[in-house]
């Protein structure tokens, strides 16, 4: 029983062997056998959720488990239970918790002090590892590999991004070029861990914030929407600030065979352009789908 509430909580082989397994489930589904016959997960959202809910839901069911669905009214933490105690009841009857809260991740290292239940992070206020996974299944599926490819990244700083800049920190010669509003960028914590890692695996992370400074011939253009789940920007005049950060096909003019990301959902005309979105470039919606595999390697690796 393994915990992934922080892709920092993977070892280089563990995050890599996650992948693999990720694709190889993508490309033979039938592979995926019954390894959690048996195991009850619970599925914990108290944020909107289309894609990782469904993938969890879908992947646990196709390994074999039953699911227990919780919304955000349903568990007696409303009431003021505390989250050790939660976190103790809910180890005795579950296997694993998937939990979306987009709040501060302590609440989930709380629940994971146990060793009776795995918990899985889909999605907290820093962080939204599951969602890394899926981008890089999606690149090894496309590419054959991550290391040495080229990402250009546009857009805020968000729990996304900061999953992208320490899954691809972690990869031989990757480069993730971010180019953030400013004001609006990876928090220094999260920069400095993913610079710490490129340096050890020889990656390379830079942060500018001008949205014409842009690197030639990358592989990857990835954006996500700029109002994510559970934020708001203090700033009432933000989108003005955010408009030149927009992903159009101009960018493919020096990039011509650059593949385009986008983690879901997208806000059409906001951060990317139709024409990106619904493109020959585009691969968000197998990226969506990828992130059914990536849940199900996932809730392998923990329950291993």
């Amino acid at each position: 029983m393994r915990h992934l509430i922080s892709l920092d909580d993977l070892a280089d082989d563990d995050l890599r062997a996650i992948v693999r397994r990720a694709a190889q489930l993508a490309e033979r589904p039938r592979s995926a056998g019954t390894s959690l016959r048996g195991d009850v997960v619970g599925i914990h959202f108290r944020k909107t959720s289309t894609r990782t809910r469904t993938a969890f839901s879908a992947g646990a069911l196709r390994l074999g488990a039953q699911i227990i669905a919780y919304g955000p009214g349903d568990l007696q933490t409303n009431t003021g239970e505390t989250i050790e105690d939660t976190g103790r009841v809910l180890s005795s009857m579950l296997d694993v918790l998937v939990a979306r809260t987009a709040a501060d991740p302590a609440e989930l290292r709380t629940l994971a002090a146990q060793d009776r239940m795995a918990v899985i992070n889909a999605m907290s206020e820093d962080e939204h590892p599951t969602q890394a996974l899926a981008d890089l299944t999606t690149l090894v599926r496309r590419f054959g590999r991550v290391d040495g490819l080229r990402v250009l990244y546009l857009g805020e700083g968000n729990n996304s991004a900061a999953a992208l800049a320490l899954a691809l920190s972690r990869f031989p010669g990757a480069e993730l070029h971010l180019r953030t509003p400013p004001g609006y960028g990876l928090t220094a914590d999260v920069l400095a861990r993913a610079q710490a890692h490129a340096i050890r695996s020889g990656a390379s992370i830079v942060e500018l914030h001008d949205p014409e400074d842009v690197p030639d011939g990358v592989d990857v253009v990835y954006t996500t929407r700029w109002e994510t789940t559970g934020t708001t920007k203090p700033d009432p005049d933000w989108r003005k600030l955010f408009a030149p950060f927009q992903v159009t096909t101009q960018l493919w003019r020096t990039s011509p065979g650059a593949v385009f990301l986008h983690d879901l959902p997208a806000h059409r005309g906001e951060e990317v352009t139709t024409e990106v979105l619904d493109g020959p470039h585009s691969l968000a919606f197998a990226q969506a789908e990828n992130k059914l595999y990536s849940a199900m390697a996932a809730l392998e690796w923990c329950r291993s």
